[in-house]
């Protein structure tokens, strides 16, 4: 191709990702570059501009370590993961984000035990969940992993006074379906804006604090694995979560149990489908100290 203008490049950009064999990648492919080559158009993008967006494609890469996605934590804050996961799951249903701190290789246990592993602070939660399908029948022998952040924070990976697994437990539900598991109430936290995720939130005037809660992944044959979060419904930031992903279905409410601390109770309903794990965001442990937290206010 020799161009002559603006709309050449994009037709001779089409043509090449049209000869793409796959039906699927070529769909993709396709509607990637219709879609990028109309936006630089729309907007008139200016050759600084791209120069800009490159260097910060760039720096949210290299910011990706194995404890820290920097990628997957922009996808959440352009609201792509949540977009993307209610158009693929069934409306009112209990999927959700998978989240950048997912962790594969935690270890197994039984149900009612308690997935704190090293002095945690925190108020004592006792978890109750149950597993359907779509008719409501309990889901037995399904595995799930749990983890969630600390009532400082930070979830283990990211702090290095937390033993290593620390508020990460996997449990398998039982002939009903159900299991327990003992745990301290997380808290909300600011997520990381030291990289291009901050800079866009920055740009923007808004905040940085996802509500508190507890994750969840959801594995049985015969089912799609389902990703959860359930939050706190006393959270402030439940409204105006920085990643977009709070459901009315996920609000979770810790009432005061009779043997002190609170207890909490969610019910999961997983769709029939292709049982498959995600590629784990992280696959270890910060190094140094626990980093500080820089919490950024939404601008009125």
């Amino acid at each position: 191709m020799i161009a002559s203008s603006a709309a050449d490049v994009t037709a001779a950009v089409l043509a090449e990702a049209g000869r793409t064999p796959d039906a699927r990648q070529r769909e993709l492919l396709l509607g990637a570059v219709r879609h990028l080559h109309a936006f630089a158009t729309e907007v008139r993008l200016t050759e600084a501009e791209l120069f800009g967006l490159v260097v910060a494609i760039a720096r949210a890469g290299r910011m990706t370590t194995p404890s820290h996605n920097e990628v997957m934590l922009g996808a959440g804050s352009l609201g792509l993961s949540a977009l993307v996961c209610l158009m693929n799951n069934e409306p009112g249903g209990t999927a959700n984000l998978l989240g950048p701190f997912w962790r594969s290789g935690v270890p197994k246990m039984a149900s009612g035990d308690s997935i704190v592993r090293s002095p945690t602070p925190g108020e004592p939660v006792l978890v109750r969940a149950e597993v359907v399908d779509g008719d409501g029948r309990p889901v037995e022998g399904a595995e799930v992993d749990v983890w969630h952040a600390s009532a400082d924070g930070f979830y283990e990976n990211q702090d290095p006074a937390q033993a290593d697994m620390n508020l990460r437990g996997r449990f398998v539900t039982d002939a009903a379906g159900r299991f327990e598991l003992r745990t301290v109430k997380p808290a909300g936290y600011p997520i990381p804006v030291s990289g291009p995720v901050g800079d866009l939130l920055r740009l923007q005037g808004r905040h940085n604090m996802r509500p508190a809660h507890i994750h969840f992944l959801i594995a049985k044959g015969g089912f799609k694995t389902q990703f959860a979060q359930v939050y706190s419904a006393d959270d402030p930031n439940l409204e105006s979560d920085v990643q977009f992903a709070v459901t009315a279905p996920l609000v979770g409410r810790y009432v005061a149990h009779p043997g002190g601390g609170w207890l909490l109770e969610q019910r999961f309903v997983l769709q029939q489908g292709e049982s498959r794990l995600p590629v784990p965001p992280i696959s270890g442990r910060a190094e140094g100290p626990r980093p500080t937290p820089e919490v950024l206010a939404r601008r009125s």
